[in-house]
């Protein structure tokens, strides 16, 4: 878990001179510690929305969500309730990352409203690397939530209650941007959907706003959720730093300059890869943390090394580069945050699915068939497909989504059964941790025989 816990004191009573501070910061909004622990589920608090930071700490809200009128449907409405659409398939869930996008405040008329911001917010998490590489690894399913009202609590402002499937409300601990939600009502709705990896809660509004719900579920085993207003653009922005948690396990790189207790860090090595007590030197004749990328030149902006404060703390931690996503709104995700991100990916995807059976065995007549996404990104590169007969490789065969049996068992004088296997591999140059690039590949295989 994170080193730090903070939480946003919007309301009145936080002190002038705290507030004038934190606001000029880089990275910083006004903050005060949270004890561990708390009642609640944890949540991410989005930075203010006339600024850059990507957050403002963490806070504990009811998992429940307030107290909201029971939701009142017409027998119409809720046969449209519960609906699953797949916006964009890329093929079997068992081998893709699957998103669950829930739409909070859209009545049954507003439904192709809300199908389009989905798509509208697929787009823009797309737009972001390494999602643009791998874009093809994603399915998106969208989950018809039916509202009785249209638009979400807290909108226009704080005494403003609506009627809503999921209960989305902002002022969540009156904070005017932290929206919230009731999980137990979400998890209603996601679970019908076929596989959920990663959940996005869009409101129907355009107030600025968010919430990132971090904790993997126990029940249904997506990473997170992330909560968002369709309509506004920078709300999107959230839910991709969002991810960064939920997928990449990084930890947030911004941090509050003169906030009591977050002065310097004393603790232990932080379990994140994109946090460090180390700096340059010592990182490097460890071998530790993001040593293989000092010195490169990363996507937001300047030369990987390491950068003083992160984690919440301005001393005692150090971060990859100065003004990743981790720490700032429509930044890029640094070098180091990109390698975490792309292991995030394939805890959940595999790059190579038999198209054809593989429990039967194959005969002349056959061809072993595979589905193999393709890559998107600017380098034009591509995964490497490889066969193997009985572990030999193959190698004529090489680049092939498909081979025919009865061109391999040409090779063959026996009648015995033997292995055909195909594996994918993703060389990417953007993981150079062999530990995980060794997991970046997938094989599937059959028995043929004569």
């Amino acid at each position: 878990m994170r080193s730090a816990r903070r939480r946003v004191m919007a309301a009145a009573g936080v002190a002038t001179a705290l507030v004038a501070v934190l606001a000029a910061a880089p990275g910083g909004a006004a903050a005060d510690p949270v004890p561990p622990g708390g009642a609640g589920v944890e949540v991410e608090i989005p930075g203010p929305e006339h600024g850059t930071a990507a957050g403002s700490g963490h806070t504990h809200v009811p998992q429940e969500g307030r107290d909201r009128p029971a939701s009142r449907l017409s027998a119409a409405e809720e046969a449209a309730d519960g609906d699953v659409t797949k916006l964009v398939d890329n093929g079997s869930t068992a081998d893709r990352l699957d998103i669950v996008v829930v739409g909070d405040g859209y009545t049954a008329a507003e439904l192709a409203q809300f199908h389009a911001d989905a798509k509208e917010k697929w787009a823009e998490l797309a737009a972001v690397e390494p999602y643009t590489t791998y874009q093809g690894l994603f399915n998106v399913w969208a989950v018809d939530a039916v509202s009785n009202e249209s638009g979400v609590s807290g909108d226009p402002d704080r005494a403003t209650v609506r009627d809503t499937a999921l209960g989305s409300y902002f002022w969540c601990d009156d904070i005017e941007r932290l929206l919230c939600i009731d999980q137990t009502k979400v998890d209603r709705y996601v679970a019908k959907a076929p596989e959920a990896d990663l959940v996005l809660v869009l409101a129907n509004s355009a107030k600025y706003g968010g919430a990132g719900y971090n904790e993997p579920s126990q029940t249904l085993g997506y990473d997170g959720i992330s909560t968002a207003s369709a309509g506004n653009e920078k709300s999107g922005q959230i839910a991709i730093h969002e991810t960064g948690h939920s997928l990449g396990k990084l930890a947030d790189e911004y941090f509050y300059p003169g906030t009591p207790g977050y002065e310097h860090y004393t603790g232990p090595e932080p379990a994140e890869s994109n946090i460090s007590t180390l700096a340059a030197g010592d990182m490097s004749g460890q071998r530790a943390k993001w040593y293989r990328w000092l010195g490169e030149e990363s996507p937001d902006g300047g030369t990987v090394g390491t950068y003083e404060g992160g984690g919440y703390y301005v001393t005692g931690l150090n971060r990859p580069t100065d003004n990743s996503l981790m720490r700032s709104l429509g930044k890029p995700f640094n070098l180091p945050g990109v390698e975490a991100m792309i292991a995030g990916f394939y805890r959940h995807a595999s790059v190579v699915t038999a198209a054809t059976p593989t429990a039967r065995t194959l005969r002349l007549g056959d061809t072993a068939k595979t589905s193999v996404p393709r890559l998107a990104g600017a380098d034009g590169r591509q995964l490497t497909i490889r066969w193997y007969l009985d572990g030999r490789e193959l190698k004529a065969f090489a680049g092939r989504s498909q081979v025919r049996v009865s061109d391999v068992v040409l090779r063959l004088l026996d009648r015995r059964t033997h292995q055909l296997s195909v594996t994918a591999e993703d060389r990417t140059p953007a993981v150079r941790d062999p530990e995980l690039a060794g997991k970046l590949k997938s094989t599937t295989s059959w028995k043929i025989r004569l």
